[in-house]
């Protein structure tokens, strides 16, 4: 049995390295249903199955595409082989037929025969045609969300549901029975973003295809922290009343709790206020016994457990008289500088005065030159001398009145601190050196010494020498730039600073960019930072963004700035309208330094062309029943639009003079008004923008010999809107009527005197006779 399984050995890898020498690649197919049995033919030629069955050795092989190992190999009379995934499920039938049970998706292939006469080894190995193995099956979850999934609101909600299945499965998406979501893909995730409570309901995966089909329900609930729908409102009480703040919410779920603060601090937890508040069942804040102290920003801030409580706040403001706040027992202040003596107050209305004593006197100011009350109630002392020292109380007073004077402290004379060592102007020290720079106090030992780097900067690493001098080790660039050395005591603070120049680095940053932009270049100036102790020069760089450029992508180009150009620059080259970043980068021997800020600008647009005014085109006039009707073609469109027309005309080759001269824009056609029966007129229009008009058009001639001609009136009052006309008529009515009451009286009066004002009045109110000219 071991030389055969040696001998089956052999052939078999004889069998598999004849894969590729089959002539022919003709596939047929075999369809099954899962857990079905099918039977692969081997598709062998003709002449060959009889001698198969003759053949006393031969290998009889199945293999499928994509497995390393047969399905099953079968050599002579030897139990077959099968492949472990085959295992119990594959069998011969009909010598070198396929049978294959217990059919699974994964069955799913191309399989092939082939077959090897061991007696005759001459003959070439054998192959049978490819078989396509299709299986089909209904719908099966593989993933399927649970039966209840519980989403915040304005969280993300994601069920997923994959079904296997073939064909494959089209999955649907319902919510409470209507249709939201479909996918031929058999995995159909439904995700939403930001669910809001309507988004709770029962969503049903629907899994089909033409084998059956599946479904799997999900409640989906909703769950969020409450909502606020009484917030506290702002109030003012008078000390020791009881405040009320009411606060209400709604919630799901409802099991809230509510939590008050007083400037972000909880209210039980206030000293003052624990043993006064009371938080009731509907969210109420009662505070009793108003105190000055209760007085500020309360919140109320329900929760449920639930994301983010949601918060409401008003001020409470409780109205007393003035009230001294403790006062320190001792007050330093500076000998020889300016002094303030604080009198800590509370005070709802606000303060109205505030009187001091010194050494239990009432204080008179006018006794002590330059001395003042400030705004707050402040004692100010432009120059501290020995007049200051003492003890002081205050009583601040309001318009309800004061609760007493504050407690006493006693100002103490102190001279402010000052140096023994102040730092030089200015130090230059090569870079990886070790910089010391001193600074000390006098001798008085509460003087505290201190150093700061000046102005916005990377935090650099530095160290203070116990008797106040700066140690730098070792200098780096990130050193360079203004230091303060501060002093201080109890009284005052003074200070003094130097500057540090750090040598043989790269530049430092320009700074101050500016730009004035033209239409195709722009002016850039700049500050030249520290050159690193030797001489630097500059490049500018320029970077183009457009709408286009939205990934940014747009490389930066350089511009070289010459020497004799210091830290001015033209940039030419540019595109009108345009928006630039600028930048500026410095060099020296070392090399670069760092980029300046980005600049942004645009360039500006390129001067408008004025093309000239165009005169209307294709003018022409027609006769109808409501006069001449003169029409045109609007010229073509123009920057900036014009803004109407102008009707000339004239008569037998006499002047030119405006007819119409407000003509809008949009109109094509107009009724010629004020033409005359039996004249010939000649015609013309113009383009108007404003002042400037147009060269007139291509004039036509209109004959009136023979028409009807309706009176300039008639037709003027066909373009008069109704209301307007009744208001004209009515008018003209009434001037009637006046004119006949005034002829009345006038004939008693005089019938000279009559007869001379009316022909006055013929004078003044008749209209001239019109007469026709052509």
């Amino acid at each position: 049995m071991g030389s055969a399984g040696s001998y089956l050995q052999t052939f078999t890898v004889l069998a598999v390295s004849c894969l590729f020498l089959a002539t022919e690649d003709v596939r047929s197919e075999v369809r099954g249903k899962v857990g079905g049995v099918v039977e692969l033919e081997c598709g062998f030629p003709p002449s060959n199955p009889a001698a198969v069955s003759t053949a006393s050795l031969h290998v009889v092989e199945w293999v499928r595409q994509g497995l390393d190992i047969p399905v099953l190999i079968k050599f002579g009379s030897y139990a077959p082989r099968v492949h472990p995934q085959y295992e119990g499920r594959v069998s011969l039938v009909r010598i070198i037929a396929l049978r294959l049970e217990g059919l699974q998706l994964d069955d799913q292939g191309l399989y092939e025969c082939r077959i090897l006469l061991l007696d005759k080894p001459k003959d070439e190995p054998q192959n049978g045609t490819w078989t396509l193995l299709s299986v089909t099956a209904p719908p099966t979850f593989t993933e399927a969300p649970p039966p209840v999934v519980e989403v915040l609101v304005g969280g993300h909600l994601s069920l997923a549901c994959v079904a296997n299945g073939n064909p494959t499965p089209t999955i649907t998406w319902l919510k409470d029975g209507s249709v939201i979501q479909r996918t031929k893909d058999q995995k159909g995730p439904l995700s939403l973003r930001a669910v809001s409570m309507q988004s709770a309901g029962q969503y049903t995966c629907h899994a089909s295809n033409s084998e059956g089909n599946m479904t799997h329900v999900t409640a989906v609930k909703i769950k969020g922290p409450p909502v606020i729908i009484v917030p506290p409102k702002s109030i003012s009480l008078n000390m020791s009343q009881n405040a009320y703040l009411r606060c209400q919410a709604v919630a799901d779920p409802p099991n809230m709790t509510y939590v008050w603060q007083k400037g972000g601090e909880n209210v039980y937890h206030i000293e003052s206020l624990k043993s006064r508040v009371k938080i009731m069942v509907d969210g109420t804040l009662l505070i009793s016994g108003l105190l000055p102290g209760d007085s500020g920003n309360y919140t109320c801030m329900p929760t449920n457990g639930l994301l983010t409580p949601p918060t409401a706040s008003a001020n409470l403001t409780v109205m007393h008289p003035a009230q001294a706040l403790r006062m320190p027992q001792e007050t330093y202040l500076p000998t020889g500088l300016v002094g303030v003596v604080t009198c800590p107050a509370a005070a709802q209305p606000p303060l109205v005065r505030v009187d001091w004593t010194k050494d239990g006197e009432p204080l008179d100011l006018s006794m002590y030159p330059g001395w003042s009350l400030t705004s707050e109630g402040s004692l100010f002392m432009a120059t501290v001398n020995d007049d200051a020292a003492g003890m002081y109380t205050c009583t601040p007073r309001n318009s309800y009145g004061s609760m007493g004077s504050s407690g006493p402290t006693y100002v103490i004379l102190q001279d402010p601190p000052a140096f023994s060592i102040t730092p030089e102007k200015q130090y230059k020290q090569e870079v990886g050196r070790t910089l010391l720079i001193p600074c000390q106090g006098n001798k008085d030992p509460t003087i505290k010494v201190t150093w700061s780097k000046v102005g916005l900067a990377p935090r650099v690493s530095y160290s203070i020498e116990p008797n106040g001098s700066l140690l730098l080790q070792p200098l780096a660039k990130d050193h360079q730039g203004a230091w303060e050395c501060t002093a201080t005591n109890r009284v005052a603070s003074v200070q003094a600073s130097t500057q540090v120049f750090v040598l043989g680095t790269s530049p430092h940053a320009a700074t101050s960019l500016s730009i004035s932009p033209g239409v195709k270049q722009a002016n850039i100036s700049w500050e030249a930072g520290f050159d690193g102790g030797s001489a630097q020069t500059f490049s500018v760089w320029v970077k183009k963004i457009s709408a286009s450029d939205s990934d940014g992508k747009r490389d930066w180009f350089s511009v070289s700035v010459p020497p004799s150009s210091g830290t001015r620059l033209q940039v030419t080259g540019l595109s009108p309208a345009a928006k630039y970043q600028f930048s500026i980068l410095s060099h020296n021997k070392m090399g670069t330094g760092p980029f300046s800020e980005i600049a942004i600008a645009w360039t500006l647009d390129a001067p408008l062309r004025r093309s000239k005014l165009k005169a209307p085109a294709s003018l022409s006039a027609n006769q109808s029943s409501a006069g001449v009707v003169l029409q045109w073609y609007l010229p073509d469109a123009q920057h900036p639009p014009i803004t109407g027309f102008v009707l000339q005309s004239r008569t037998e080759q006499g002047e030119w003079f405006n007819l119409v001269e407000d003509i809008t824009a949009n109109s094509s056609k107009i009724v010629v008004p004020g033409l005359h029966k039996d004249c010939l007129y000649e015609l013309r229009l113009l383009s108007r923008r404003g002042e400037l008009l147009s060269e007139p058009s291509p004039s036509v001639n209109v004959s009136t010999m023979g028409m009807e001609m309706y009176p300039a009136t008639s037709r003027l009052l066909e373009f008069v809107p109704e209301p307007l006309l009744t208001g004209v008529l009515g008018g003209a009515a009434f001037m009637c009527l006046a004119l006949v009451l005034l002829l009345g009286s006038a004939c008693v009066i005089s019938h000279r005197r009559n007869k001379r004002r009316r022909k006055k009045k013929d004078e003044r109110f008749q209209a001239p006779a019109v007469q026709t000219v052509c």
